[in-house]
């Protein structure tokens, strides 16, 4: 029964606490020391060719093609999409390089304490049905290299329903695949670098090698013709807006956590690389991912883009091994890097005292590999879609607030302590920022009854739900000018300060207990702070 008591999984507090006890921050939410900060120029671009040569990029891209776009509608979408994720990603990104601290403590600056706990649950939540998603894709490379092994592995009787969209072997690769990304992640933040940089040597050249293929199977001339455009007028307007919305979607959520990494790393400079990488790295794989489902189109007679599906038609069974390998190796470090790492960093802000960064990623593994049902999402192209879709309804307002917030409002002069101080200066009104709860109030509700018709078609809403088709846009551009608007108008005086403030002076332990802690919370933790700014 001891195994079952909450204070038998306390962790057990560090002398480096930041907090003013440990009831609010455990070692791997505190600032990372010098030692730690391991991050360079260059472990950022291969991050980011880590993340870039992912199969969501490529699905998403050849997506386009099944529901109407041609290439040609398609990349400029992809592109412009991604130079917009790129600037709030440098733009956020920058607070964790300089603060050295992860999103949900950063995000306590501009939503107030307990507010910020919206945005950190909200990315708990889509973090996990990223991991299913993406554990679901890796359950198909499985099945492909078993496939090229062992040609009786399609031969396997299937016991589950038609309905099920999910097969008695497809299940069994699915729980394979779970074992084998489980051991990454219980390696530390630091060190899984190396996996990123494994993989952007790896995965670019094995989908070059696909790329190539596809040329000499079927000439780029006649497999990129514009004969899948079949829109025009506002059904083609909608629908490229759309695609847009989803090509923000796709890596909106690093636009907002990704402090989670940029908090490791060397020099601030060392994030500047990714305003130019984002773009390039994606907008080439959506071209990759265009390009070969255009020429499978030409081959077999279907826009097959799931490309797992067109490795499936391959008779080269040693090819379609090392392909369905690639796309392996791309799905573990993309799940490591954006799903089970950000979960597990929100995760330590909500229960520090029971959770950590390995915690937290066996949380994920748990909840979000199998309550989500993964396979249901990824059914078909325009299910996938809006899916993608339905992230931008709350990343788009918690990017701008962040960054009109540390940027425009602040000036990027914040009190770093403050931060895991529920009683500091960003406490705000009972530790809300009414200005931030006005501004997704205004830029999150209008465009929920366009995500309700998109997901299901037989609700009726007439141009409304074209709301749903901006959604990132719409929720960015609005949530920022109110917020930046009530803040000029009735600005919170407690939280502004000449200069930014890193460091700290202990004082005598406060004489009242306001906060609502136990005697217990007080011995075991921190005593209150002042700052001064001096650097860690």
């Amino acid at each position: 029964m001891d195994f079952l008591r909450p204070s038998r999984w306390a962790l057990e507090p560090e002398e480096s606490t930041f907090a003013p006890t440990s009831r609010w921050s455990n070692k791997d939410m505190d600032p990372v020391p010098p030692n730690q900060r391991t991050w360079t120029t260059w472990n950022f671009v291969a991050y980011w060719v880590s993340d870039a040569t992912n199969t969501a990029v490529w699905e998403l891209a050849s997506s386009m093609l099944a529901v109407g776009l041609s290439w040609r509608q398609a990349i400029p979408a992809i592109a412009v999409g991604h130079v917009i994720i790129a600037i709030c990603t440098v733009l956020n990104g920058l607070q964790g390089a300089r603060l050295h601290v992860a999103f949900p403590v950063i995000n306590r600056a501009s939503f107030g304490f307990w507010l910020s706990y919206f945005p950190v649950v909200s990315r708990v939540v889509l973090a996990m049905f990223w991991f299913g998603i993406q554990t679901y894709v890796g359950s198909e490379c499985i099945y492909q290299m078993l496939k090229a092994i062992w040609p009786s592995t399609a031969r396997i009787p299937n016991h589950l329903a038609a309905d099920a969209n999910i097969t008695t072997s497809g299940m069994m690769c699915y729980f394979l695949y779970w074992l084998l990304q489980f051991p990454f992640m219980l390696v530390s933040p630091q060190k899984i670098r190396f996996l990123f940089i494994a993989k952007s040597i790896v995965v670019p050249f094995a989908w070059l090698a696909i790329f190539i293929w596809s040329l000499v199977k079927v000439p780029t001339a006649l497999s990129l013709e514009p004969k899948h455009s079949q829109l025009s007028g506002s059904a083609f307007s909608w629908a490229w807006l759309n695609s847009l919305n989803s090509a923000l979607g796709i890596y909106a959520t690093l636009s907002v956590n990704i402090p989670d990494f940029t908090r490791y790393a060397k020099t601030e400079s060392a994030t500047y690389v990714q305003l130019i990488i984002i773009p390039i790295l994606f907008t080439f794989v959506g071209f990759l991912g265009i390009a070969v489902t255009a020429a499978g189109e030409v081959l077999y007679g279907e826009t097959l883009w799931d490309p797992l599906k067109l490795i499936d038609r391959w008779d080269n069974r040693a090819a379609a091994f090392f392909g369905a390998f690639s796309f392996l190796l791309a799905t573990i470090g993309t799940n490591i890097s954006a799903n089970s790492l950000s979960a597990a960093n929100d995760m330590t802000a909500l229960f520090p005292r029971y959770i950590n960064i390995r915690r937290g990623q066996i949380i994920c593994a748990i909840l979000g590999g199998w309550a989500l049902c993964p396979w249901e999402i990824l059914a078909s192209a325009p299910g996938f879609l809006t899916f993608m879709s339905g992230y931008t309804i709350f990343l788009g307002p918690f990017a701008a607030i962040m960054i009109v917030d540390y940027w425009i409002i602040h000036r990027c002069a914040v009190d770093l302590p403050a931060m895991y101080d529920p009683h500091g200066r960003y406490s705000y009104w009972k530790g809300i920022n009414w200005r931030a709860l006005v501004a997704l109030l205004v830029s999150v509700p209008p465009t929920i009854p366009g995500l309700a018709a998109a997901i299901n078609a037989s609700i009726t809403l007439g141009p409304v739900r074209h709301m749903f088709d901006i959604a990132w846009l719409y929720g960015f551009f609005t949530a920022g000018v109110f917020y930046w608007g009530l803040s000029a108008m009735f600005p919170a005086k407690e939280t502004f300060i000449p200069a930014v403030i890193l460091d700290r002076d202990v004082l005598p332990t406060r004489a009242s207990s306001t906060d609502g802690e136990t005697d217990d919370e007080k011995k075991d933790g921190k005593v209150s702070v002042s700052v001064k700014p001096e650097g860690l």
